[in-house]
């Protein structure tokens, strides 16, 4: 593949969006991608906004993606997918997890929740909308919820025949490893 992929993940500080990066930035590494990442978390464990950018190809030269060159956008929390929209490309598009939790910025009065979120998304831009939380929580965990968004990716990326089992294995505690298998498998279910 000489063609660099760009995904952006978004979210709120504490819903695993960092963690949920690592463990694909493993696998591509372990499938022989040039892979590059970054992190912006200003405030995170406060409530702020989380981004992270996972660019891959053969060679990649910068980690930061361009305003407009998002392949894909996914966005654990709802009013976070309509900040960093304008980062996807005209053809990309949006996973978004149907779910709202305010971050510091809304609960501080200095923006206003929008209650519409998904449906402006939809008008926007191609849209996967799931209940991650919801499915999470019918697996017995609802912090995997971050796996179920990653399974999700995956699927909409078409990255299925890359071992995730292994970077599961090598990014999470021995105990969680089985319940995010499940996780990931029901994300890539999600958004078939």
């Amino acid at each position: 593949m000489s063609e660099v992929k760009n995904i952006l993940l978004c979210g709120v500080g504490g819903q695993g969006t960092i963690l949920a990066s690592k463990i694909l930035s493993t696998a591509l590494v372990a499938a022989g991608y040039d892979v590059k990442m970054s992190e912006i978390h200003g405030m995170s464990q406060r409530g702020g906004s989380v981004v992270t950018q996972v660019r891959y190809g053969e060679k990649v030269y910068s980690p930061i993606i361009g305003q407009g060159s998002a392949d894909i956008v996914v966005s654990f929390e709802s009013m976070e997918a309509l900040r960093y929209l304008g980062s996807l490309k005209k053809d990309g598009s949006v996973v978004v997890n149907d779910y709202q939790m305010p971050s510091a910025t809304t609960l501080s009065g200095q923006e206003e929740y929008p209650a519409d979120s998904i449906q402006r998304l939809q008008k926007l831009a191609k849209t996967y909308v799931l209940d991650a939380a919801q499915i999470a929580a019918e697996l017995g965990n609802s912090k995997s919820m971050n796996v179920v968004l990653l399974g999700a990716l995956i699927k909409r990326m078409g990255l299925e025949s890359l071992d995730w089992n292994a970077a599961l294995t090598a990014c999470m505690k021995p105990q969680f490893v089985e319940l995010n298998k499940k996780a990931l498998a029901a994300g890539m279910s999600a958004v078939a």
